[in-house]
This record gives C-alpha cells, structure tokens and sequence, in this order.
C-alpha cells in the first residue's frame, strides 16, 4: 500500500482495506500513528501562520 492512500486511511477519506489484520495492536498502532499526524500537519500550520504574522 502506498503512503497517500495510508494516510488517507489514517484521515478516515478512505475506507480500510478488508485484508489487513484486525487485532487490538494493530488498532493501536493506527491510532498513535493517526495523532501524530495529525500533531505534524497542525505544527506545520502554527510555523506557517507564525512566519507569515510575523511582527
């Protein structure tokens, strides 16, 4: 699997693929990875608006 559809997994804009494992760890994994996006494209919105509000 490719890393745009991953993510776009992990965003919930695609639906899970049926043949992957469907364990707790797995869950897991996905849900840390999911934050941790989610915490980068955030950081990455606060530099942008930082650099382009600058005093």
């Amino acid at each position: 699997m490719g890393i745009w559809k991953q993510i776009a997994t992990y965003l919930y804009l695609r639906k899970k693929d049926e043949d992957t494992p469907n364990s707790s760890w797995v869950k897991y994994m996905h849900g840390i990875n999911r934050l941790s996006l989610l915490l980068f494209l955030f950081a990455i919105v606060v530099i942008i608006f930082r650099l382009l509000f600058k005093k």
